[in-house]
């Protein structure tokens, strides 16, 4: 059940540790803003739609309040959950509250476990808490990217048709070792997904949608490195001066290559884990994420 709770920020304000309402977005994406975030206002809106998400309220002596601080859980299944969007006001920092706020998260988690994805200033923290170092996962971006899938020439590329949305999920699932239906269900709606066809067998998908700054490929499932870079490919090409963004574990082996075709890696991060971490049973793989906060 979801109780408020009061935490100290010094003698001149007071703190509270709440759900998040709504109309609290606003405010959490302007503190994204000031840490160079590229989440948009619909980004936080559908992050808030698919978790269990909370706010710091700050209220100061004459009354006013504003939200100081976030946090969001995405459910994945019965047993796992993505933590991301974790923010505190740079006024209220060293005060204990992201860890108050991790651990009302981890609360909310109960048996999952859990996954996110640590900057170095976050990680010492998520240590403290028990998670562990999975991989790391880079971020790249461009609007200069050139690429022209290569495909065999029994094989194509294809958007995936409603019907195939039920064996979509059931692939994702099989690539992520995690039951992801509820997140990436309401984002068909939007999306565009390609499919990978050879011979009559699905090879590979990979969805494009919007967020930030402009579009994000992912995720991208296949079982092999070369479909998966077809399909990547794929989007590129069809997207030709547009803004694009991926994130990729380093297990992929896709850096190198993402740099030659031009989407430049502007960030490293490290992926963790407070549990077991996910681990798919068949050979099919996910090559990039949905997006950093949601995994």
């Amino acid at each position: 059940m979801h109780t408020d709770s009061t935490l100290t920020a010094g003698q001149a304000a007071q703190t509270t540790l709440r759900p998040m309402r709504p109309e609290d977005l606003a405010s959490c994406h302007a503190m994204s803003l000031h840490l160079h975030w590229p989440h948009r206002l619909a980004d936080w809106q559908f992050h808030h739609q698919v978790s269990s998400s909370w706010a710091v309220e700050l209220e100061q002596p004459d009354g006013a309040r504003s939200v100081a601080g976030s946090g969001m859980l995405c459910p994945l299944g019965e047993d796992y959950a993505s933590l991301g969007l974790v923010i505190i006001a740079d006024a209220l920092q060293g005060r204990g509250l992201g860890r108050a706020m991790m651990q009302r998260l981890l609360q909310d988690a109960g048996s999952r476990n859990v996954i996110l994805n640590a900057t170095d200033a976050g990680r010492p923290l998520y240590e403290k808490l028990g998670f562990a170092v999975t991989d790391t996962l880079s971020q790249h971006q461009s609007t200069t990217a050139r690429a022209q899938p290569v495909l065999a020439a029994d094989a194509r590329i294809r958007p995936l048709r409603k019907e195939e949305a039920p064996a979509f999920l059931a692939l994702d699932r099989q690539a992520s070792g995690m039951d992801r239906s509820t997140l990436l269900q309401p984002l068909l709606a939007t999306a565009e997904v390609a499919v990978l066809e050879q011979a009559g067998q699905v090879k590979g998908v990979a969805m494009l949608r919007e967020f930030g700054r402009g579009r994000v490929i992912g995720p991208v499932i296949a079982s092999q490195v070369e479909d998966a870079k077809a399909l990547i490919a794929h989007w590129v090409h069809a997207y030709p001066g547009a803004y694009l963004r991926i994130d990729v574990p380093g297990r992929t082996g896709l850096k190198p290559w993402l740099e030659e075709i031009g989407l430049t890696c502007v960030d490293n991060v490290v992926s963790m884990c407070r549990g077991t971490p996910p681990s798919p049973a068949t050979p099919w793989r996910t090559y990039s994420m949905i997006n950093q906060a949601l995994g």
